[in-house]
């Protein structure tokens, strides 16, 4: 179902047209809510992990730009497996632009492209944020009309 305006005045039209629906569409309606919600919830932990990520390499990268050329240090190949190694040059980093794909960038061009990423998945993370609110909407309201509609339906004794 489409929201059919920005404010209050939408979830009038909405729970109006919901109320038109069988039982059945309105189930369709929940299942199909609850799902883009979910699908929604994943992405958004998803955008917060890649947040995460992104501001632990800017502050790596800052960290790394004050430490002189030649200082020992452990690098780090995965979360858990570290070895030894001696700075060579901490102007030039590589990248991860993704799918494997590394490009050499000054300290400064890797700091801002790091605060460009993290700035995007904020942006990104708003959105859909309220996307998902208005899914929540949508899937409360079907959830509301299905029930009293199945107590209409319920013999009352």
């Amino acid at each position: 179902m489409a929201n059919k305006g920005g404010g209050g005045g939408g979830s009038v039209v909405r729970a109006a047209e919901m109320e038109k629906m069988s039982i059945e569409q309105l189930k369709m309606v929940k299942e199909q809510s609850d799902l883009e919600l979910n699908l929604l919830q994943d992405s958004l932990t998803n955008i917060r992990t890649a947040t995460s990520r992104l501001e632990l390499a800017s502050t790596a990268l800052h960290d790394l730009s004050s430490r002189p050329q030649g200082k020992k240090m452990l690098v780090p190949l995965t979360a858990s497996l570290y070895v030894p190694g001696t700075l060579d040059d901490a102007d030039k980093v590589l990248v991860d632009v993704g799918t494997g794909y590394f490009v050499e960038k000054t300290m400064v061009e890797g700091k801002d492209y790091c605060q460009r990423k993290i700035s995007l998945l904020k942006s990104n993370h708003e959105q859909l944020v309220e996307v998902a609110s208005k899914k929540k909407i949508i899937a409360d309201e079907a959830g509301a009309v299905l029930q009293a509609k199945l107590k209409q339906m319920a013999p009352s004794s």
